[in-house]
């Protein structure tokens, strides 16, 4: 959400197990082959119809479909969580029945292309879809990689992971907005995301995860972004960025970085210090 489309309602104790389902989204861009490639998870709760749906969005997953299929059709796999989206929230209706949505599934054989297919329905029992989210899209889509890169720099899902752990650690998970998406400030069809967004005091925050070590050049990104976000938004605006490792003055992909998000007026935080942020912004919006 990868990281994910939520649905709060009626989901029940916090750590109460229940029983779930989950289905793998594959694309086969040939059905006579009959070869496919996870790109995605959809994981629910029957009863409520809450649900999370994850799709892959870095560069690197994105890579490994091309090295799996060298003719990708790039643009679709990038449109795919919009549309899906958008056609939850139509199949939901206006009568306030969450679980309305989960009548498209009886169907989605005929409402995806040829190309997007769903795999067989499976059970699992999970304490939240959040914590599941991230182990069914770990085990079935994420990139592996070798074990001696295990101490290696994280990604920026692994950021992620690390700062969703934090929030719902420190009970503001449910006052969150999550993957938000920037086209409503940018131009339609811009595919970026906003990884967590909240509101205190007249004022809209929005927080993004960063991997220096990887992609420094998203730093350039997401100034652009908040530049376009301060001016359309109707409130007053803050931002911060999460960096897989703390910003060193002395490495010049460091310094370009720091230097990027200040210059739009980003607050750059490790991951060392999240938690210690997260406790003030959690003050702030009690």
């Amino acid at each position: 959400m990868t990281e994910t489309t939520a649905h709060q309602e009626n989901a029940g104790p916090a750590n109460a197990e229940r029983s779930c389902v989950y289905r793998i989204l594959r694309y086969t861009p040939n059905l006579v082959r009959d070869e496919w490639v996870n790109i995605g998870v959809l994981v629910f709760d029957p009863q409520t119809g809450e649900r999370r749906l994850r799709m892959i969005e870095e560069e690197e997953e994105y890579r490994r479909v091309r090295r799996l299929h060298s003719a990708a059709d790039e643009l679709l796999l990038r449109a795919i969580r919009d549309d899906l989206e958008d056609r939850f929230q139509s199949a939901g209706g206006t009568n306030g029945d969450s679980r309305n949505w989960l009548q498209l599934l009886a169907k989605w054989d005929n409402t995806l292309s040829n190309a997007l297919q769903l795999a067989p329905q499976k059970g699992v029992i999970a304490t939240g879809l959040d914590a599941e989210l991230e182990r069914l899209y770990a085990d079935h889509v994420a990139p592996q990689h070798a074990s001696s890169r295990v101490g290696a720099p994280g990604s920026r899902a692994a950021v992620r992971s690390y700062c969703s752990q934090v929030l719902r650690q420190a009970r503001l998970w449910d006052r969150l907005e999550k993957s938000v998406r920037a086209e409503q400030f940018t131009f339609p069809g811009d595919p970026m995301r906003l990884d967590y967004s909240y509101r205190r005091n007249g004022t809209r925050g929005f927080v993004q995860t960063l991997s220096v070590t990887r992609a420094p050049a998203d730093a350039k990104l997401f100034a652009y972004t908040a530049e376009r976000i301060t001016a359309k938004a109707s409130l007053k605006t803050e931002f911060a960025a999460v960096t897989d490792v703390a910003l060193n003055a002395g490495n010049d992909r460091h310094r370009f970085v720091r230097d990027t998000l200040r210059d739009a007026g980003i607050e750059p935080i490790p991951m060392e210090g999240f938690a210690v942020w997260v406790a003030k912004l959690k003050l702030m919006i009690q």
